[in-house]
C-alpha cells in the first residue's frame, strides 16, 4: 500500500492562496455619512422673514438690490447672517442673485410664502413687549444687565442676546461700557407725556405759520407713499419699531419744512424722548390705521399750501394721541 506523502511543514504553515472563480464586482464599499448640514440659526431665520415682510409690504419693490451691508447696518448684525438669509430668500425664489450684481427682487416676490421659515418670532416680540412695558412702568431699573434680565423673564440667553440687539437696533437701550445695558431717558411720567403733547402742539402747529417754511416735494411724496403702503397692508402689521420710525419721519419732516432750526432740533429731541413710551402705547392702543388717516390728511393739506388748515388738523391729531392719563 503506497503510502501518502507527507505534508510539507512550511506550506501548512504558510499555505499558498488558492485562485478564486472570477467574482462579480464587488459592489463599492459605501462611504461613511457626512455629517448632515446644520440648519439655518434662529437668526438668520429671523433676517429672513424680516426681509421677506419688506418684500411682501412694498418696502422693497420689484428689483431693489438687496445688499448685505445695508442689512447689516440696519439690523445691527454682522454680513454674515444676513448672507444666509438672503440665500434663503433666493431658494424660495422671493430673490435671485445675478452674478457679480448681487440680489434683486423677483418679480411676483411678494407673493411667495415663507411660511416654512417661521421661527416662533412671536416669542421675541412678546419678550419686547414685556421689557418695554415693564421699563414704562418703573418695574425694571435704568441700568440692568442680561443676568438680571434673565432672572426676571423665563427666556434662553440666546432669545434674550438677540432681544436685546433688536432693542437697540431700534434706540431703545445702549450697550454700557463694560457690562449691561442702559435704557435710554423717556418722558417717564403721566405728567412729562402731557407736557410733551402740549409742547408738540406749540411747536408742530406753530412750524406750518414760519416764514421760512418751505416744503420739499420729493420728500412729502415719499412720506405720503409709505403711509400709504402701510394702510394698503393692514394685514401685514408692522412691528412697533416700524411704526415707530414711519410715524417720527412724519413728525420730523413737518418740522424740517419750517426752515426753523429750532423746531427741528425740537422735534428731534422730543422722537428721542418718546421712543420708548410710545413703543409701549402701540402695543396698548394700536392707533394704526388711525394715526396714518391723521397723517396723510395733514399731508393733503400741505399738498394744497393750505397751512392753516395743515396746524389745525395737527392740533387735531396731537390731542386725539395724547393719553387721557396725562391730560391735566
Amino acid at each position: 500500500m503506497t503510502k501518502a506523502p507527507k505534508p510539507d511543514a512550511h506550506k501548512l504553515a504558510n499555505p499558498e492562496p488558492s485562485p478564486e472563480p472570477n467574482p462579480e464586482p464587488a459592489a463599492a464599499e459605501p462611504k461613511a455619512a457626512s455629517p448632515k448640514a446644520a440648519g439655518p440659526s434662529p437668526l438668520q431665520l429671523e433676517l429672513a422673514e424680516r426681509i421677506g415682510k419688506e418684500i411682501r409690504d412694498g418696502s422693497l419693490p420689484v428689483g431693489a438690490h438687496l445688499t448685505e451691508e445695508s442689512f447689516g447696518a440696519r439690523y445691527g448684525v454682522s454680513r454674515t447672517p444676513v448672507r444666509a438669509a438672503l440665500k434663503l430668500l433666493a431658494e424660495r425664489n422671493m430673490i435671485e442673485y445675478r452674478a457679480n450684481a448681487g440680489y434683486f427682487v423677483n418679480e411676483g416676490g411678494a407673493q411667495v410664502n415663507l411660511d416654512d421659515l417661521s421661527t416662533g418670532s412671536v416669542t421675541v416680540d412678546e419678550l419686547y413687549k414685556a421689557i418695554v412695558v415693564d421699563r414704562i412702568r418703573e418695574a425694571l431699573p435704568e441700568s440692568i444687565t442680561e443676568k438680571e434680565l434673565l432672572s426676571r423673564y423665563p427666556a434662553p440667553r440666546s432669545l434674550m442676546t438677540k432681544t436685546l440687539m433688536r432693542m437697540a437696533s431700534e434706540g431703545l437701550i445702549v450697550k454700557r461700557t463694560g457690562h449691561g445695558w442702559q435704557f435710554m431717558p423717556s418722558l417717564g411720567t403721566p405728567r412729562a407725556m402731557g407736557e410733551s403733547y402740549r409742547f408738540r402742539m406749540i411747536i408742530e402747529c406753530g412750524s406750518f405759520l414760519e416764514p421760512t417754511y418751505k416744503v420739499d416735494p420729493v420728500l412729502l411724496a415719499r412720506v405720503k407713499e409709505a403711509h400709504q403702503r402701510l394702510l394698503e397692508n393692514l394685514d401685514n402689521p408692522p412691528t412697533s419699531g416700524e411704526f415707530f420710525a414711519l410715524n417720527a419721519a412724519f413728525h420730523e419732516m413737518v418740522a424740517r419744512f419750517s426752515g426753523n432750526r429750532y423746531i427741528l432740533q425740537a422735534m428731534q429731541q422730543q422722537n428721542n424722548l418718546r421712543r420708548l413710551d410710545e413703543t409701549a402705547a402701540f402695543y396698548r392702543m394700536l392707533r394704526v390705521q388711525g394715526s396714518c388717516t391723521e397723517h396723510l390728511e395733514i399731508i393733503n393739506a400741505i399738498e394744497l399750501d393750505d397751512r392753516e388748515l395743515a396746524a389745525a388738523l395737527m392740533r387735531h391729531h396731537l390731542r386725539i394721541a395724547t393719553p387721557k392719563a396725562s391730560m391735566i
